[in-house]
């Protein structure tokens, strides 16, 4: 298999991590979560007197602060706001952490996954061997790759006929 130039590695593991992990979603879903609690202590905050919460991006504000464990000094006021900042730290936080947990596992799991990478990489290996081959052994090679060839078609010919039945 060529070398990939730095690029195009990139490039794939971008695109292996946005289309064959979690991370796309769950930070979809973090970001949704995140403007909902805020909204929901800017609300709360919103008539308390001695409140640093004063608008929307201040709650925000708040909102990253507080689940990312770096720490506040200006806690909310009502007893509401702290309710919902609390149950947003707990939420935000085990969705921060677990989208990173979740993504490096299915990252890294996703060769095991796939076993056909295995095949195609015997198969490789085995095409650079056959000059050591026996007249048997590349007969049975062939009819090995002929009946390869028919299950790939066969494949080809049902994913063409659900994609159409769809």
């Amino acid at each position: 298999m060529p070398r990939l130039k730095r690029p195009e590695r990139t490039k794939r593991f971008i695109r292996n991590v946005t289309v064959h992990t979690p991370f796309v979603r769950m930070v979809t879903y973090l970001l949704v979560l995140w403007a909902v609690f805020s909204l929901g202590v800017y609300i709360a905050e919103s008539d308390q007197d001695g409140t640093s919460i004063l608008s929307y991006g201040d709650a925000l504000y708040w909102g990253i602060a507080a689940f990312s464990t770096a720490g506040i000094a200006d806690a909310p006021v009502s007893g509401a706001a702290k309710a919902i900042g609390g149950v947003w730290i707990v939420i935000g936080s085990m969705l921060f952490f677990g989208t990173i947990v979740a993504t490096i596992t299915t990252y890294f799991m996703k060769p095991m996954q796939r076993p056909h990478r295995k095949i195609i990489d015997t198969i490789e290996y085995n095409l650079e061997q056959l000059g050591d081959l026996t007249m048997e052994e590349l007969d049975l090679l062939k009819e090995t790759v002929d009946t390869l060839i028919e299950h790939v078609e066969r494949e080809k010919t049902r994913q063409v006929f659900l994609q159409n039945t769809q």
